[in-house]
């Protein structure tokens, strides 16, 4: 009895642990937005500062699914939620890594921030806020163990691609107008491909959810209806 007890709040420490990991990266993906859409150099520098603390949660929380596995040999629902947290974090850091690449790009010297135009005509805030969302709504998912909304949160990251290969070909036109921005659409391309990337890792997050609560694999399934 008293082993299942500690068991039980081992459980809970671990998703606690989960749980300020995933506010804070969604604290970082929503500052790097403004800080890019606004070139606030000062809350790109925050991003880029915080970035240590994601990488401490990372390691805490894999060294902590190691030895809950190591003490209590969990099996079924409770392995799957343990596997299932330790790539979670992965992706988490990930993301974080990619929101702080993105930061960086707004603290260059050098850099000559893009036109609100060239922004809205890329629709980079709303890749933004669809990667927000995705992982806002992938947080809620595992919060309160209901996989409903994964479909469309999937679909999301289908749409995340489909600006990314928009705003990839309408680069290479506005290049070919304005050569002498080349570097600007370089460092614009690489920005777009980040959030790209970050929509991937939100997919994740959800399919390592999904696997966990529904004991589903979505990995690899080509229809994700």
């Amino acid at each position: 009895m008293e082993k299942a007890k500690h068991n039980e709040t081992e459980l809970k420490a671990l998703k606690e642990e989960m749980s300020h990991m995933w506010r804070l990266v969604l604290s970082q993906l929503q500052k790097c937005k403004q800080a890019y859409l606004t070139n606030d150099t000062e809350l790109a520098r925050e991003v880029i500062s915080r970035e240590k603390r994601v990488n401490t949660f990372e390691l805490k929380i894999d060294s902590d699914c190691e030895n809950y596995i190591a003490l209590f040999a969990p099996v079924a629902v409770d392995l799957r939620l343990v596997l299932s947290l330790m790539k979670i974090s992965g992706a988490l850091e990930r993301i974080a890594d990619f929101a702080e690449g993105i930061a960086k790009h707004v603290t260059i010297e050098d850099f000559h921030p893009i036109t609100a135009k060239l922004k809205e005509d890329l629709k980079i805030e709303t890749m933004f806020d669809t990667v927000i969302s995705m992982l806002s709504d992938s947080f809620a998912a595992l919060e309160s163990e209901n996989t409903k909304l994964s479909g469309k949160i999937l679909q999301k990251d289908d749409e995340v691609d489909t600006l990314f290969m928009e705003g990839k070909e309408f680069l290479a036109k506005y290049v070919q107008k304005e050569s002498s921005y080349s570097k600007c659409v370089l460092e614009t391309l690489l920005v777009l491909r980040k959030l790209e990337r970050i929509g991937d890792h939100c997919s994740n997050t959800v399919e390592e959810i999904v696997f966990y609560i529904d004991a589903k694999v979505l990995k690899h399934v080509k229809s994700r209806e």
